[in-house]
C-alpha cells in the first residue's frame, strides 16, 4: 500500500512510517514543509501528486496550555486541516485515519469512556480534535478514528524526558496524583495503526497501553526503572495551575479493539521499559 503519513517528523509519524516500511508498505511522510495542512490546494497537490491507498493523519497543534491563548491557530491546524485531508480522501476513495484524543470528553467520573460516548471537550485542544472527528465523520465512510493519551515517544518532548531531566539536578519532586489514565507509546500505537489500515474495519477506536496510573505512579515507575533517586510527592491538580483544564478520567474503553481482532497494546511498564533501553542506547 502507498500511505501518506502527516507529522512525520513528531513523535508518532516517525514511528508509523518506519513500521509501514518494515512492512513492506510505501509510507509517504509529510510535514509543514512539504504539506500545510492548513492550506486546501497545498493538500490537495499533494495527496494528488502519486496515487495512495491511505491517510494517516498524526500532524497537530498539540500544545495544549498555549492553545487557550492562540484558539484560531489551533482550529486551523486541528479541525480545518482535518477537513480539508478528509476532503481530498473522500473525492479519492482513500481509507483515512485520524489520531484524535481523550480530551474530547469532560474528563469528570470514574468509568471508562467508551468510544461512542458524549463527546463535550474541557479546553480549547480538545474542541479543535472533537471538530476534527465531526470533519472525518461528515466527510468520510472509509475511517478510523482512534483516540490516545499521554503520548511518549523517542522523536519529541514527552512526559519521561521530562522526569529524567529534572532528576537530574532535583532530588525531591512534586507530581500530580489526581488525574488517572494510561500512557501510549507510539512505537507501539504505530504497529496498532498498521494493523488497522490493512483493514477495513472502520470507526472510532481508543488505543493506549494496558493498565492504568495517576502522574504520581508513572513517575515513580519511571524513577524506579531508570534508577534515579528521586522523591516524588503526589499533590492534587488544584497546586499545579495550568491555563488549560485536564481530565481527572482519562480512563478509555478499548474492548472494541479486540472484539474486531487487533492486539491490545502491552502494558504501560512493559512499554516504558523498551523506552528507556532505546533513550539510554
Amino acid at each position: 500500500m502507498r500511505i501518506l503519513v502527516t507529522g512525520v517528523k513528531g513523535q508518532l509519524g516517525y514511528d508509523v512510517v518506519n513500521e509501514l516500511k518494515k512492512r513492506g508498505h510505501t509510507p509517504i511522510g509529510v510535514d509543514v514543509e512539504e504539506m500545510d495542512i492548513t492550506d486546501a490546494s497545498a493538500v490537495e497537490k499533494e495527496i494528488k501528486k502519486e496515487p495512495l491507498d491511505a491517510v494517516i493523519h498524526c500532524a497537530a497543534y498539540t500544545a495544549v496550555d498555549a492553545a487557550e491563548d492562540n484558539r484560531e491557530l489551533c482550529m486551523r491546524v486541528n479541525a480545518e486541516g482535518t477537513r480539508n485531508i478528509a476532503r481530498v480522501c473522500r473525492e479519492l476513495d482513500l481509507k483515512m485515519v485520524y489520531i484524535s484524543t481523550d480530551y474530547v470528553f469532560d474528563g469528570e467520573g470514574e468509568r471508562p469512556w467508551e468510544p461512542d460516548d458524549p463527546r463535550e471537550p474541557l479546553n480549547v485542544y480538545g474542541e479543535s480534535k472533537y471538530q476534527g472527528e465531526l470533519a472525518v465523520e461528515e466527510y468520510l465512510e472509509k475511517y478510523f478514528t482512534v483516540r490516545i493519551a499521554w503520548v511518549f515517544g523517542v522523536n519529541g518532548k514527552n512526559f519521561i524526558k521530562t522526569m529524567l531531566r529534572l532528576a537530574e539536578s532535583q532530588k525531591e519532586i512534586n507530581v500530580v496524583n489526581d488525574q488517572i489514565g494510561s500512557p501510549t507509546y507510539t512505537y507501539d500505537l504505530a504497529v496498532l495503526l498498521a494493523d488497522m489500515v490493512e483493514t477495513e474495519k472502520y470507526g472510532r477506536y481508543h488505543a493506549t497501553n494496558e493498565g492504568l496510573c495517576t502522574w504520581y505512579e508513572f513517575a515513580k515507575e519511571i524513577f524506579r526503572q531508570a534508577g534515579a533517586d528521586v522523591k516524588v510527592n503526589p499533590v492534587s491538580s488544584d497546586e499545579f495551575p495550568a491555563k488549560a483544564k485536564r481530565p481527572h478520567n482519562s480512563r478509555m474503553d478499548k474492548s472494541k479493539l479486540v472484539q474486531n481482532g487487533f492486539r491490545p497494546l502491552p502494558t504501560w511498564q512493559d512499554a516504558l521499559k523498551r523506552y528507556l533501553e532505546i533513550i539510554r542506547a
